[in-house]
């Protein structure tokens, strides 16, 4: 029988955890934390784990980003286990697996996850089309370097790209044949091909530069902070 998750556990969620992301910009916010979410849960059924606590990983995974970025991971680990609330529907012992598994999603973690727990939200953070990777950089670059050019923007964004997506990159894959597998093989094809990765970069810059201004023309307060984090 499929499972279900328990609803009284998503309307505290829903309510409580997931409005927090709204803090975190464009690259990390609501839409990514729902589509970490959404993948996490397709990857239930095959790996038999407990759909409630890839839930509950799954929506805490970045909390920590309310912090450093570097620990974001190791923050987000802390959040989830000293949240007193979620002894409703959980055992410590499951308690202390999801911590570790929102301490082991970072990509650049050098170990791998401790538990198929961590393996699947390692996986699911890492929605892999190239189109939303190349956005999402795009994105965390005009929020947190808000004062390079565009040429300085594009030569972070391909440091970027090569340092973690390339073939030599520090990305890994953690769940064999799941559906990242091919739009990495994609994201890498585009990356070796400089031309192409600049067109994407263009493309992006140029939407996210006139949404920016937009939103900057209705007074829009909640732009986060600058800071000089990594993407």
């Amino acid at each position: 029988m499929k499972q279900q998750i328990n609803l009284e556990l998503m309307g505290f969620i829903e309510k409580d955890i997931l409005p927090r992301y709204t803090a975190f910009g464009a690259s990390h916010g609501l839409s990514h934390v729902t589509r970490v979410i959404r993948n996490a849960l397709e990857l239930v059924g095959p790996t038999g784990a407990d759909i409630n606590m890839v839930y509950v990983i799954a929506a805490y995974h970045d909390l920590g980003m309310a912090g450093p970025r570097a620990i974001h991971h190791l923050t987000g680990g802390k959040i989830l286990a000293a949240d007193a609330r979620l002894k409703k529907w959980f055992s410590p012992e499951q308690i202390r697996v999801m911590k570790e598994a929102v301490e082991d999603h970072r990509a650049s973690a050098s170990h791998a996850p401790r538990s198929i727990y961590g393996k699947i939200i390692a996986e699911a953070d890492r929605d892999l089309d190239p189109s939303t990777v190349f956005r999402r950089a795009v994105q965390f670059g005009l929020e947190n370097e808000a004062e390079q050019n565009a040429i300085q923007q594009w030569e972070r964004f391909e440091k970027h790209m090569e340092e973690k997506y390339s073939v030599h990159g520090y990305i890994h894959l953690w769940i064999n044949n799941s559906p990242n597998e091919k739009n990495l093989k994609e994201l890498r094809r585009i990356i070796a091909d400089k031309i192409e990765l600049h067109r994407w970069f263009d493309k992006l810059y140029a939407e996210e530069t006139a949404a920016a201004t937009i939103r900057d023309s209705k007074g829009n307060s909640n732009r986060p902070l600058k800071t000089s984090r990594k993407s």
